[in-house]
């Protein structure tokens, strides 16, 4: 009964489950990288563009810090498009046109980036922007005059030298009014905190700073004022003059004890009333408008459209990845199918698959194949061998019992020349049976060698002298030749059955007058027999086959003539079990050569 392989286990769907996992593997792998790889851009570009969007801002407000109006920023607004390479335009908050680094009518973007107004900030950095969202760069009563600057730089460079008398590293920095200050080397922490010994005070206010800092308490009074607070109680303003003061360079402290929403308000009027005096001093509010190029800036966003690209490819990879694996696997599998019927035929239908390729399926089904030429060619030696064996036993026994018969009846006398013959049948019948059994035993692994130092000479005359009186009643000449005086390690018996064989082999096909040569050579490591003969030799296509069972050159030769067809399996089975290896050449006509090389051995020493 053919056995049914179940689904999960055929070829062909587990190579489409793993093509699949491998595809689908494959499709996510890549979607992710891509992914990743784009998303890590664009955070890239939009930091690179974050980064260039506070830089603008930070240039135009510092601008507008430093200017009463913005009529003079149009060369700034060129300058930073063409390092960014972005569009930049400012416009009021009417949307009345400032400056732009585009063409003239170029339209703007439908919303602003973000809005300059240094009294009124909280993206710039810069330290204090973001406490009192004032511009620390707007400082306009406060800034020093040239006179009072210069004479200022000068007191900090007496306080430096002294700093560096006693080996203080100091350098110094100048705040956005132009005040002068100490710092250390790395401008990480004012140096207000260094001994006081070297007496050059650089906190006293000038002339100009004394007088905007009456101003913006005036201001500050009126306000509290207006809050309803008293406002001649003690209020003291400190003079801060390196700007790290949050509320740009000033510090309020309101004498008067007081809940926090009072501190609160004292703060609030104090920024309300610098606000208020910086007024004059900056450029009023703008807009800011960015883009790319002349184009405003977009948003990245994956569309449908995009999406559904994305997912038509990863399919259409899925979809090529399954059709191709199917075709590949139904061709890789048509052949082991082939084979595998071929396997479940009958074993007297000796099937053949045909070699569709040359991969590693090509090389299994010529293997099978081979393998069934093999066991064909096995069967028919079976059979053959079987008929053989019966035809070798048929004619003595068939002889012996028509004798047999024929005496029990009386009608012939049992005369010596007659029993002479049945003899000769009897010895022609335990001759086949020794024969067999030989190979029964060499076949089975059972052959048993009694091994001992043989000289190759005596082998030789011993194996002569055997077939002697044969050799001369058949009028051929049997010649022994040996060179080197080799040894063996063998056994003897067995060695002298193998080379007789081959002797009478050679001999039965020498005609009258011819001659049988039994030699030896040492070659190497190895001893070397040779049988020639000068006799009717052995046709090309016969060669192979000569050490097969019960083969004969000419299957009308009788066994008298012909022999058993089991003196040479025999010897190639015992030079076999010696290590050696059976050969035979010839030409037509010409005669034919045996040869045996077996290993050879060292002569023993004399004792």
């Amino acid at each position: 009964m053919k056995r049914r392989i179940p689904l999960r286990k055929r070829l062909l769907v587990r190579m489409l489950i793993t093509s699949v996992l491998i595809a689908v593997c494959s499709v996510a792998a890549t979607a992710w990288l891509a992914v990743t790889t784009t998303t890590s851009a664009l955070r890239e570009e939009q930091g690179q563009d974050l980064a260039a969007d506070n830089s603008i801002l930070a240039r135009l407000s510092g601008y507008a810090a430093t200017h009463r109006d913005w009529s003079g920023v149009q060369p700034l607004v060129r300058s930073l498009a063409a390092q960014t390479g972005r569009r930049i335009a400012l416009t009021t908050g009417d949307r009345v046109p400032l400056a732009d680094s585009a063409p003239r009518g170029t339209s703007l973007p439908p919303s602003p980036a973000a809005g300059v107004d240094p009294l009124h900030t909280d993206t710039y950095t810069e330290s204090g922007a973001q406490l009192t969202g004032i511009d620390p760069r707007a400082v306009g009563p406060f800034r020093l005059t040239a006179k009072e600057r210069e004479q200022w730089d000068a007191v900090a460079q007496k306080r430096r030298s002294c700093f560096d008398r006693l080996g203080l590293r100091t350098k110094i920095a100048h705040t956005p009014a132009g005040r002068p200050y100490l710092t250390d080397p790395d401008g990480s922490q004012p140096s207000g905190y260094f001994p006081a010994e070297c007496g050059y005070e650089l906190n006293t206010p000038t002339p100009s700073e004394e007088k905007a800092l009456n101003g913006l308490t005036e201001g500050t009074r009126s306000c509290l004022d207006r809050s309803g607070l008293d406002a001649d109680a003690p209020l003291y303003l400190t003079f801060d003059p390196t700007g790290s003061t949050a509320g740009s360079r000033f510090a309020a402290k309101y004498a008067k004890a007081g809940d926090a929403a009072a501190l609160r308000t004292v703060q609030n009027c104090i920024e309300s009333a610098r606000r208020t005096q910086l007024d004059p001093y900056v450029a009023p509010a703008a807009e800011l408008f960015l883009g790319i190029g002349d184009q405003p800036t977009a948003r990245f966003d994956m569309s449908p459209a995009n999406k559904a690209k994305i997912v038509g490819a990863a399919g259409l990879v899925l979809a090529v990845t399954v059709v191709v694996t199917a075709l590949v696997a139904t061709r890789l599998v048509r052949p082991l199918r082939a084979l595998t019927v071929a396997a479940q035929q009958p074993p007297e239908l000796h099937v053949r698959v045909p070699v569709t390729t040359r991969d590693e399926t090509g090389i299994l089904a010529e293997a099978f194949n081979d393998l069934t030429e093999r066991r064909e060619r096995l069967e028919s030696q079976r059979k053959a061998m079987v008929s053989d064996i019966a035809h070798e036993l048929r004619s003595p026994l068939t002889n012996i019992r028509g004798w047999l018969e024929v005496i029990r009846d009386g009608l012939v006398e049992p005369d010596p020349a007659l029993l002479d013959s049945l003899h000769e049948e009897a010895l022609v019948l335990q001759r086949v049976i020794d024969d067999l059994q030989d190979l029964a035993a060499a076949d089975a692994g059972t052959l048993r060698l009694h091994r001992e130092p043989v000289r190759v000479d005596d082998l030789l005359d011993q194996v002569a002298a055997a077939h002697r009186v044969a050799a001369d009643g058949a009028g051929v000449t049997l010649r022994t030749e040996s060179e080197d005086e080799p040894w063996l390690d063998a056994d003897p018996v067995r060695m002298r059955q193998a080379l007789g064989n081959l002797v009478s082999n050679a001999l039965r096909h020498t005609p009258a007058d011819g001659t049988v040569t039994l030699a030896a050579r040492r070659d190497g490591d190895q001893v070397v027999f040779t049988v020639t003969d000068t006799g009717t030799g052995i046709a090309p296509a016969d060669l192979p086959q000569v050490f097969d069972r019960f083969w004969r050159a000419e299957k009308s030769r009788s066994r008298r003539t012909g022999g058993s067809g089991l003196g040479l399996p025999i010897v190639r089975h015992l030079v076999a079990a010696h290590g050696g290896t059976a050969q035979a050449a010839s030409e037509p006509g010409e005669g034919a050569v045996f040869t045996l090389r077996l290993p050879g051995a060292v002569a023993p020493e004399d004792g």
